[in-house]
């Protein structure tokens, strides 16, 4: 592993972009909304990029800080910044693969854009490879893992089907009916687990 100080390092900028991006974005939504304030507010949290990446700057703040709580001792697990770091990959994967080409953001967006789906999934990535200790993560936690992506997505189709709003276009199920979603999400909770076990993979190799 790098030494402590590149680990601050690394935190520092992903703390400093994490909370910059996501309250940027917070601005963005408000000011462009189309709906009732609540209502943009539960969209905005309905976004499994904002979720996550909320979930990376906590984490990243409470290690930065050493702030002394039962949540930093929480994401001082390699079980738990491993499974972070699965998520965020899914962010950056999804997003880079199958969403870029649906819109051509500028100026704040841009940068709001790519911070969320790039840049802050790459470092924390290189944050879990080079710093987190290795040789930890047992395969039958793998699972378990999944919980997370299927309980967002049962929600987001269960609010959907009163409300009429999909955060993402591949669970659209007002477009795409429930056949075609129920298959794309299938898809999604399989990327899931075969990026969940390359992790453990990885994992594994690093060790040795």
């Amino acid at each position: 592993m790098l030494s402590q100080g590149k680990m601050k390092l690394f935190l520092g900028v992903i703390t400093v972009c994490g909370w910059f991006a996501i309250v940027a974005q917070f601005y963005l939504i408000i000011e462009n909304r189309v709906a009732s304030i609540p209502e943009t507010m539960v969209r905005f949290f309905s976004f499994f990029t904002i979720l996550t990446n909320l979930l990376v700057a906590v984490y990243a703040t409470s290690l930065l800080l050493n702030i002394k709580s039962g949540i930093r001792l929480f994401f001082f697990k390699p079980l738990v910044v491993s499974v972070i770091a699965v998520y965020i990959t899914l962010v950056g994967i999804v997003y880079n693969i199958i969403l870029r080409h649906l819109w051509k953001p500028e100026g704040l967006h841009w940068i709001v854009d790519e911070l969320l789906h790039t840049a802050i999934p790459i470092m924390f990535i290189a944050v879990w490879f080079f710093f987190i200790p290795k040789g930890r993560l047992p395969w039958k936690n793998v699972a378990a893992w999944m919980l997370y992506p299927l309980f967002y997505i049962v929600f987001i189709l269960w609010r959907g089907s009163f409300s009429s709003y999909y955060p993402y276009p591949f669970i659209d199920i007002s477009v795409l009916g429930f056949t075609k979603v129920l298959i794309n999400s299938t898809g999604m909770l399989i990327a899931f687990l075969v990026v969940s076990v390359l992790f453990v993979i990885l994992d594994r190799y690093k060790k040795t």
